[in-house]
């Protein structure tokens, strides 16, 4: 039987934020994704590329829904994951630019090493790399 849908990979993350330049220091200067062209929709917002797939922003308005969601602190509810090259060192990086760890690195049960911090809207974000 033929299969008539096979998704590919994921082309965008959308995410509703609250300020569009700490938003920005944080993907871009923190993170490392480069912000790329968005088209000139009737709302603000921004992109940034993280390797093949894109991370859409935007700014909360009526028809957005509130910015943020509520990752809290456990590291299993709703996140956004990012492979790095090596999760200990952006750890130790985001401390030092006074970001607050939600989890510092911890092994996987398959070695991966995974680190959790907060964007400025509270979005959980997972910095991940894979095992050595």
């Amino acid at each position: 039987m033929h299969q008539p849908l096979a998704v590919q990979s994921i082309d965008h993350v959308t995410i509703v934020v609250s300020d569009l330049a700490a938003t920005r220091r944080f993907y871009v200067d923190l993170l490392g994704m480069q912000e790329v062209p968005r088209p000139a929709f009737s709302f603000q917002g921004q992109w940034f590329q993280a390797g093949p797939t894109l991370i859409h922003t935007i700014l909360a308005f009526d028809g957005s829904g509130p910015a943020g969601m509520g990752g809290g602190f456990n590291t299993r509810g709703h996140h956004v994951a990012f492979l790095v090259p090596d999760a200990h060192q952006a750890a130790e990086f985001l401390t030092q630019q006074g970001l607050s760890l939600v989890s510092p690195p911890k092994l996987r049960p398959d070695g991966a090493v995974q680190v959790f911090v907060h964007d400025p809207d509270g979005h959980l974000i997972e910095l991940c790399s894979v095992p050595q």
